[in-house]
């Protein structure tokens, strides 16, 4: 049994019950066997068990009192995944499906995506098992608060410094930041990441992970030579990532022909109308079933996941883990799919990566093309410990850059390993060899 296999092994019995995370580790571990082959001191040093076990766990209750006057407990957890290249980075989830094998295998994701960026930025994932939808302002003020209370200190600009992600938008953050500024009495701004623009946010933060998705794939395209003005696609998902992944494909010349949300998803014969999808969505909170109300020529279809049967050239999935499964990955291929680019984290199983790319697509991973966002979340905190703010066309300018340096890096590391255009394996190699240089250097035992 070879060392990568040994590893493997003895992480899934240390991690039995844990899926989310399994999947996670043995989808980067089975594109690095090249690498540890050609360093055996990171074989004598035992470095994939000591990447696969976070830094530090951190689970708490959260005691609420919903507007009914009942007090309400639910879980909070902070995964400290991987601090050594730099302050731990990554956001809070709230969403009923949180719990430790997701916030592990999200931690564990996020230490390579934030490497990828080339920021000095270690990995973390935290959230709760809370479900904003239908709680008021108030109530989701008050569970803010009481999350906060815990988790203040174990955050600060050089330690530990979250921002947003499901189910935690502006709103929160400004509940949590506040929180956190109370129990410090210190304004100290670096700490969150994701803040309204009035005290101390970033310009195109909100935009920065769709922004960046699209900037990833006319990287790949145009390496390819393949025009991407023209194209249709799908999206699904119809929060933050998937508004700003069509707004900026509606900008390159796509045509978006399906969004979707937890209910269904809309198909529209005549292609997607990204600003009504704005204002439905950003504005009215409605429900997408709710865009057929101005638009009687779209369908609603119930069942998310058969958005992946809507004909189209790229497929964007920008929702959840494992959305697209084998039996999706065949109706895409079957439909001509010549593209699937990640936006959400891990939204693909692993058998259907292998069958996408042994019937040609194109696949951009996850940790890769969807980094736009933390990318612009670690130049928020550059600005915070400046003192300065940069406009949004600075910060735009600066996510190009990023994006198309990661894919430049992860298509070069592929090429050298012998993966060819596997973009998968490039994205690992890249993110693994600057993590584990890190602790190398560090003596991190």
């Amino acid at each position: 049994m070879t060392y990568m296999e040994k590893a493997i092994e003895n992480i899934k019995e240390r991690n039995a019950n844990e899926p989310e995370f399994i999947q996670a580790v043995e989808e980067v571990y089975s594109s690095i066997a090249k690498v540890i082959a050609q360093h055996p001191e990171l074989e004598s040093s035992n470095i994939l068990e000591r990447m696969a076990e976070p830094e530090r766990a951190i689970l708490f209750r959260v005691p609420w009192v919903n507007d009914q006057g009942e007090l309400v407990v639910n879980r909070g957890y902070r995964i400290q995944f991987n601090g050594a290249r730099g302050p731990y980075k990554g956001g809070f989830r709230f969403h009923p499906t949180v719990n430790l094998s997701i916030l592990k295998f999200l931690g564990f994701e996020q230490t390579f995506k934030n490497a990828l960026t080339g920021r000095p930025i270690g990995g973390a994932k935290g959230g709760a098992d809370f479900d904003p939808k239908g709680k008021s302002d108030s109530e989701i003020m008050r569970f803010c608060q009481s999350f906060m209370t815990e988790m203040f200190r174990h955050l600060g600009p050089d330690v530990d410094v979250p921002a947003g992600d499901i189910g935690v938008g502006s709103r929160e953050i400004g509940y949590l930041f506040g929180q956190y500024r109370r129990l410090k009495n210190a304004h100290e701004s670096g700490v969150i990441t994701g803040k309204h623009i009035v005290y101390g946010g970033s310009h195109g933060r909100k935009e920065a992970t769709g922004f960046g998705l699209l900037y990833f794939t006319k990287a790949m395209f145009d390496y390819n030579e393949i025009e991407l003005s023209g194209k249709r696609a799908v999206i699904s998902g119809s929060g933050n990532v998937a508004l700003y992944t069509a707004v900026k494909a509606r900008e390159f010349g796509i045509k978006v022909m399906a969004m979707s949300d937890s209910g269904g998803y809309v198909y529209d014969p005549d292609g997607i109308d990204i600003d009504a999808m704005i204002l439905l969505k950003e504005v009215q909170k409605g429900r997408i079933k709710d865009y057929l109300l101005d638009h009687p020529a779209a369908e609603y279809i119930e069942g998310f996941r058969n958005i992946w049967s809507v004909k189209c050239d790229i497929a964007f999935p920008c929702a959840t883990q494992n959305e697209i499964d084998l039996e999706s990955a065949e109706k895409l291929v079957a439909n001509g799919v010549i593209a699937v680019c990640e936006g959400a984290n891990m939204p693909t199983t692993y058998d259907a990566i292998k069958y996408l790319m042994d019937h040609g697509v194109l696949l951009t991973p996850a940790k890769a093309s969807n980094a736009g966002g933390v990318s612009i979340s670690a130049v928020e905190m550059t600005q915070n410990s400046m003192r300065q703010s940069m406009t949004f066309e600075e910060v735009d300018q600066v996510l190009n850059d990023i994006m198309n340096n990661i894919y430049k890096d992860s298509l070069e590391a592929a090429m050298k390993y012998g993966y060819g255009h596997d973009l998968v394996a490039g994205a690992n190699i890249v993110s693994f060899l600057r993590v584990a240089e890190a602790m190398q250097l560090q003596g991190d035992y």
